[in-house]
C-alpha cells in the first residue's frame, strides 16, 4: 500500500512549481515507461501493477530502478489520465543544456507554444522526421507537464529541448544560418528550397503566430498554401507539413 508521503509527492509533481523544486516529473503508461527504461533519464522509482511487472519482467530485471507494486485503483488515483492501467514513473528532469544547429542540421524553434498537447505532438513529429533539437521560448509550456509527456508518446526520451530568450538566442546563434518562419502571408512552402547546410524553422504561438521581436531574425517567411476555407492550421499539423517538405526538399540523409 502506498504511503501518504508517496501519494503527496507524486501529486505535487503535477504542478510546475513542485516539478522545478524537486527537479522531477511524472511519466505514465506502459509505452512511455518502457521507452524511458531504454533512455538516459534517471528514474527515481516506478509504481506498477503486478501484471505489468510480470509481463515485462525481463526488461525490468535489467535495470536497478526501484519498482513498487500498486493496485490499479491506486494507480488511477495518482495519475492524470484514466486510461493508465499499468504503471507510473517518477523521473529526474535534465539540465537546460544549450543547443544550436550544427552543419547540415535543422533545429525547430518554438515561439510561445502554450498548449501542452501541441508541444507533445511537435516533439513526436520532430522525432518522426529526425529533428533532434528543439529550442523553446521561455514562455513555451513546460516540457515536463504530464500532458506534454503523454502526447509525445515516448518521443521525449529522444528529443533534446533548450529553453531560452529567443531574441537573444537568434541574434547570437543564427547569423550564418537560414531562419525560416511560418506565417500566413509568407512565400509558398511548395516553392521554397530548404538549403542543404541546415538552419532553423520557427513556429509561432497558436493564436498570435511568431512574435514581432522574433520575426526580425527570420530570413525567410514561408506559408502552407490554403486551398479551402479553414482560417488556420493547428501548430502541430503545420509543423508536420513543413518538416515533411524540409525532409524531401533539403536532400539531407540526417538532420
Amino acid at each position: 500500500m502506498l504511503s501518504k508521503n508517496r501519494i503527496k509527492y507524486v501529486n505535487s509533481l503535477k504542478i510546475k512549481k513542485y516539478r522545478q523544486l524537486n527537479q522531477s516529473f511524472i511519466v505514465e503508461g506502459a509505452k512511455s515507461v518502457l521507452e524511458l527504461l531504454n533512455s538516459d533519464f534517471v528514474i527515481e522509482f516506478v509504481l506498477a501493477t503486478q501484471e505489468f511487472q510480470q509481463k515485462y519482467s525481463s526488461i525490468s530485471s535489467q535495470h536497478k530502478t526501484l519498482f513498487e507494486t500498486v493496485t490499479l485503483t491506486e494507480l488511477q488515483g495518482l495519475g492524470s489520465f484514466q486510461t493508465n492501467d499499468s504503471c507510473l514513473a517518477v523521473v529526474k528532469t535534465k539540465e537546460n543544456v544549450f543547443l544550436r544547429a550544427e552543419d547540415s542540421e535543422y533545429v525547430l524553434v518554438l515561439d510561445d507554444v502554450s498548449d501542452p498537447g501541441n508541444l507533445g505532438t511537435i516533439i513526436r513529429i520532430a522525432d518522426w522526421y529526425g529533428v533532434k533539437k528543439i529550442v523553446c521560448s521561455e514562455n513555451t509550456t513546460d516540457v515536463y507537464n504530464p500532458k506534454v509527456i503523454a502526447a509525445s508518446k515516448g518521443s521525449f526520451t529522444r528529443i533534446n529541448l533548450f529553453y531560452a530568450d529567443l531574441v537573444e538566442y537568434l541574434k547570437t546563434n543564427a547569423e550564418d544560418k537560414m531562419v525560416a518562419g511560418a506565417f500566413l502571408g509568407g512565400a509558398s512552402l511548395y516553392d521554397f528550397k530548404f538549403p542543404n547546410d541546415g538552419g532553423y524553422i520557427v513556429m509561432g504561438n497558436e493564436s498570435n503566430g511568431v512574435g514581432e521581436e522574433v520575426e526580425k531574425y527570420v530570413t525567410h517567411r514561408i506559408t502552407i498554401p490554403r486551398f479551402g476555407e479553414a482560417e488556420s492550421l493547428n501548430v502541430g499539423i503545420a509543423t508536420a507539413v513543413i518538416l515533411d517538405n524540409m525532409r524531401r526538399g533539403a536532400g539531407l540523409d540526417t538532420v
